[in-house]
């Protein structure tokens, strides 16, 4: 997808751990139905052989792409509403302890029990989530529609597992921080423009700010990107810390991720360092 360089999720996650020293570092995710568990299982046992108690595994369910890719990936087959349920099963066993009889062991991976999270937006992998007692992240970041609606799922169908006693939820916000509303409302003309390329099928990289862009659309048009991003969090400091407060309230979520398509990178950073501020980090 252009604008968005994450194919190779293992290799940016191997690149952001070993440049860091503490910090947790996930895939948000891996579209389980274009890699073998296998490959999966064995890519990210690397990495948590290399970075201890420091890797999550994010799993998503759609493919992600179109089915020229599709056909690259050597995915011809149509994968059916079973095929995900039993590939994180599989996934669950390469990467815990080898079973006695067991043919395939992932090597690395076998036995570093990689903390496996389920994304999706929509209410399928909030229930997958809840029956095998797995953590759960919801894309409100992109799609927010049923965000409540999944969650509420999947707390009131949670099942404790051996890796999970209790229903733990991440949710996706975009979030764009500045000194300032105005700057905050400017720098986020980018990602309305892009949202607005994607509900039209043109997409492209994040393209700079544009002063007054709504005003210059259809009402549709803005009633669709405020549809996309119902869970923004947008604004200067004090906007941001009750917008996180607020959203934080209302879906009890245990993390938040932050997503901050702020076409200067730099301005990115400071959005991240404002919202840290307005969580007391």
């Amino acid at each position: 997808m252009p604008g968005i360089a994450s194919s190779a999720t293992a290799v940016l996650v191997g690149y952001i751990a070993g440049g860091t020293r503490r910090m947790r570092v996930g895939s948000g995710g891996v579209m389980l139905p274009n890699h073998a568990p296998l490959v999966v299982a064995e890519a990210f046992g690397t990495l948590a052989e290399m970075y201890p108690n420091r890797i999550d595994l994010g799993l998503g369910r759609a493919p992600g792409t179109d089915r020229i890719t599709m056909r690259a990936l050597r995915r011809d087959r149509v994968e059916t509403e079973d095929d995900f349920p039993r590939d994180v099963a599989e996934l669950q066993r390469l990467l815990g302890e080898p079973q006695p009889g067991q043919q395939v062991i992932a090597m690395p991976g076998a036995g570093t029990q990689v903390p496996i999270w389920l994304l999706g937006s929509s209410l399928f992998s909030a229930q997958l989530a809840a029956e095998r007692g797995l953590p759960y992240a919801f894309a409100s970041h992109f799609a927010p529609r049923l965000l409540h609606q999944a969650i509420d799922l999947y707390r009131s169908r949670f099942r404790p597992s051996t890796t999970l006693a209790q229903p733990y939820v991440m949710i996706g916000v975009p979030l764009i921080a500045a000194p300032s509303d105005e700057e905050a409302e400017l720098l986020a003309t980018s990602v309305y423009q892009r949202v607005l390329g994607i509900l039209h099928g043109d997409r492209r990289c994040l393209p700079p700010p544009v002063a007054n862009f709504m005003s210059q659309l259809h009402p549709q048009e803005r009633a669709a990107i405020d549809e996309v991003l119902a869970a923004a969090v947008i604004g200067g400091p004090q906007t941001v810390t009750a917008g996180l407060e607020k959203l934080q309230q209302e879906t009890m979520a245990d993390e938040l991720i932050l997503v901050c398509d702020i076409f200067d990178p730099e301005l990115r950073l400071r959005s991240l360092d404002i919202a840290a501020a307005a969580c007391g980090l």
